[in-house]
């Protein structure tokens, strides 16, 4: 028996009801529920939703971390009988892959380590606390005494598919006094079937419904009803119809709309994200609800099928949800392509956060990790991300590979990827352990493994606590040790992807991935210094002093003018100088003292070549803060203002509500949050506002103001207090005026103002 009990089931791989009544004597002075539904659940008590959360528990590794929730159900019970009840859906514990269902593109090697279930049918444990006035006890279990039956929602799809049939609807079955005559017994699971994972209570914020967007009729075409709901969400779908019993409805959700006005659900070259919603009617012309139970849609548009003329269908709404509810600073100002940017990126922020940071709610609804450290600090400043960034390090901690795990190559031989890899997804349900031909690993990559480390160091930088160092420092020396193994003979990394996204496709391997490794071994050295390990730190930073010297080495040459500059490893044949190898190591301090001011030029240089970003999403962020470090910040304001790509405002003026993946026109995923690294910027660039001090208890106001704004004002509500900077332009001069909570040590520097 696990810590809330038997687990029990419907003996289903479809999703199941399950219920009990019992009676409860005394006066109850607490009662407290544990419950856990694999893969999702939604509980209930005499005849109403427990909670506002959606999708409980959080996505996790279920063979090694299962989360289950606790609630407060003092109020909800009471003297005599009570009824509990709980709908339990498939989600990542037993994926059904009816419709859509994710698959590696052609181009990359067959994948010999495909999703596995967790389980062979969905479960349910709860285990409800009593305590009674007269301080006694009393635990009520799961057991045979639930009984259970099938779910109206015959089939959910984690990527957004489900089918309800009305027919199957049992009116009244969290409530007591239900005829459950023809409900069976719950089944107790087999110690050998048992769900293989610890069992740890959830702690990062449930996902919840944020907002709500009712859609508008649009059009017809091609026999289809066009709805739009007027901005990209991940999302509940609600809405009623009628008609005769056995009519079908079919919705289908899409991000865009194609040449015809149709709603669109091809993603570029990727193929076919066919998601469907389908809604049977029960009984003849009688109005009939449906809401989204155990998936979530994703996309602004829906096309209605309707089997027959006599279906109808009314009030279709679609409920935002995301983990990220809590919102931290706020900004404004006076030219409103700043805002539609800004709210480009929280909207796809909050999409992809669904207890795992998503790579997108459409295609692949992955926990890829490097925006846990690239997007950290955009996030953050927007977010309340103490306890998300926790779960996403428990995760990491949770799939963190040994020497003794391993997986199949194409020849079915056994492949061990090394103890201390962090993979470049957590959890992960997909193995792709295989490196591309001509592309590198998309499972070991150590910008993506990195945010073991370095979304460690942006969490404790915004939230002042040090535990978050000590519960996951053996992690990072792990990866550290790991990362050291893949070093080439020339002391560099180049096996990942480099700059992911970069337009050009200059990946600059060498660069990128080494500059990281001097990264992680630095910030593991000043973890080292704030634990007190004095041996660790003294051997961390010898060996980030190694990493550069041989960096600089290899990569600090001279143009044709004498100035010095960092030049692209992979090209041998000319001088070859992008964004990125200049940013990073300019960023992270590797570049000599007396040639920071030669390097920096030739950033600058690159800059004015460009006249745009022109990066991927892993550079971005050091390229945007570099250049606001030396004095860019004017060009930072004209790229993100163009008209066309690479650029943030091109986004805006296509049409979208959340931010694309590429800087391209229609690309791959129209919501991507992993390039909205210009919001850090906002709040440190524009605002000024940059922690001096973990937790934001010391800070420097450094704020500058672009030509086309007159007004700007920014809020963020640190661990330390609120901090608020309005900026005003008069008669040629701007005012600074701040408004920052007591206990907060500030500097103000105006010299970015003109």
């Amino acid at each position: 028996m696990n810590r809330l009990g038997n687990w029990i089931s419907g003996k289903s791989q479809t999703p199941f009801y399950a219920r009990r009544e019992f009676n409860i004597k005394k006066q109850v002075q607490k009662a407290t529920a544990y419950v856990c539904g694999l893969g999702q659940f939604i509980f209930h008590i005499n005849g109403q939703k427990v909670s506002d959360h959606e999708l409980d528990p959080g996505w996790t590794n279920y063979d090694k971390k299962i989360q289950y929730v606790k609630f407060d159900v003092t109020k909800l019970l009471h003297e005599g009988k009570n009824a509990l009840g709980v709908e339990v859906g498939n989600g990542w514990f037993l994926k059904e892959d009816e419709h859509y269902t994710f698959t590696f593109p052609a181009f990359m090697p067959p994948n010999p380590n495909p999703y596995r279930p967790f389980g062979k049918e969905l479960v349910l444990a709860i285990k409800l606390v009593l305590d009674y006035a007269d301080e006694t006890e009393e635990i009520l279990y799961a057991d045979e005494n639930f009984q259970v039956k099938e779910h109206p929602v015959k089939m959910s799809n984690v990527y957004g598919s489900e089918t309800y049939d009305a027919s199957l609807e049992q009116t009244g079955w969290d409530k007591t006094d239900f005829d459950a005559s023809e409900w069976k017994a719950a089944s107790v699971i087999s110690e050998e079937d048992t769900p293989k994972g610890e069992l740890v209570e959830q702690f990062q914020p449930a996902i919840k419904v944020i907002r709500s967007y009712p859609a508008k009729y649009i059009h017809s075409v091609c026999n289809r009803d066009i709805y739009d709901l007027g901005q990209n969400v991940s999302g509940m779908l609600k809405l009623s119809y009628r008609g005769k019993k056995g009519d079908v409805l079919r919705i289908y959700p899409a991000e865009k709309l194609d040449k015809d006005k149709n709603a669109d659900q091809v993603a570029k070259s990727w193929g076919t994200v066919g998601n469907c919603i389908t809604c049977v009617v029960g009984e003849d012309d009688v109005w009939q609800e449906y809401r989204m139970r155990f998936t979530y849609f994703a996309g602004r548009y829906f096309a209605v099928e309707k089997s027959s003329e006599a279906v109808e269908v009314n009030d279709i709404t679609g409920e935002a949800i995301s983990s990220a509810w809590k919102t931290n600073g706020t900004f404004q100002c006076d030219d409103s392509r700043y805002v539609q940017i800004y709210d480009l990126v929280e909207k796809a922020v909050e999409a992809n956060m669904v207890s795992v940071h998503t790579d997108c709610p459409t295609l692949e609804r992955f926990a890829w990790q490097e925006p846990n450290h690239l997007m950290a600090p955009s996030i953050m400043y927007m977010k309340d991300g103490r306890k998300l960034w926790e779960k996403f390090f428990m995760d990491m901690r949770t799939d963190q590979l040994t020497e003794n795990d391993y997986f199949m190559d194409l020849e079915g031989n056994r492949f061990y990827p090394g103890a201390g890899l962090i993979p470049s997804q957590a959890p992960c349900y997909v193995h792709n352990v295989l490196p591309v031909p001509g592309m590198g690993s998309f499972f070991d990559i150590i910008p993506w493994g990195s945010s073991g480390i370095l979304g460690v160091k942006w969490h404790y930088l915004f939230y002042g606590d040090k535990q978050v160092i000590a519960d996951n420092y053996e992690m990072g020396k792990k990866y550290l040790e790991h990362l050291k193994t893949k070093q080439n003979a020339e002391g560099f990394l180049n096996y990942g992807l480099g700059d992911w996204g970069n337009p050009d496709n200059q990946l600059a391997r060498e660069n990128v991935e080494t500059a990281f490794l001097y990264a992680d071994a630095i910030t593991l050295a000043e973890f080292a210094e704030i634990l007190g390990e004095k041996e660790d730190e003294v051997q961390l930073r010898q060996f980030a002093e190694e990493i550069k010297e041989n960096y600089n080495q290899r990569l600090l040459v001279q143009d044709e003018k004498g100035k010095w500059c960092y030049r692209s490893f992979e090209h041998t044949e000319k001088l070859v100088i992008t964004q990125a190898c200049e940013a990073l190591p300019l960023y992270w301090g590797m570049v000599p003292e007396d040639k920071v001011s030669d390097v920096a030029e030739a950033f600058r240089q690159t800059f004015l070549e460009k006249r745009a970003f022109a990066s991927g999403e892993v550079g971005l962020p050091y390229i945007i803060q570099t250049a606001s470090r030396y004095g860019m910040n004017d060009l930072i304001c004209s790229f993100i203002m163009k008209p066309e790509h690479p650029s943030y405002y091109a986004f805006v003026k296509e049409g979208l509500t959340t931010l694309g993946e590429y800087w391209e026109e229609n690309p791959r995923s129209h919501c991507h949050d992993m390039m909205g690294h210009i919001i850090e910027w906002y709040y440190n660039g524009l605002a000024g506002i940059k922690p001096l001090e973990p937790g934001f208890k010391k800070v420097l106001i450094k704020p500058y103001l672009p030509e086309s704004m007159n007004y700007m004002k920014c809020r963020y509500e640190s661990v330390s207090g609120m901090i608020q900077v309005i900026l005003t332009r008069k008669d040629g001069r701007v005012e600074v005026e701040t408004d920052i909570a007591e206990g907060i040590s500030f500097e103000i520097d105006c010299s970015n103002l003109k």
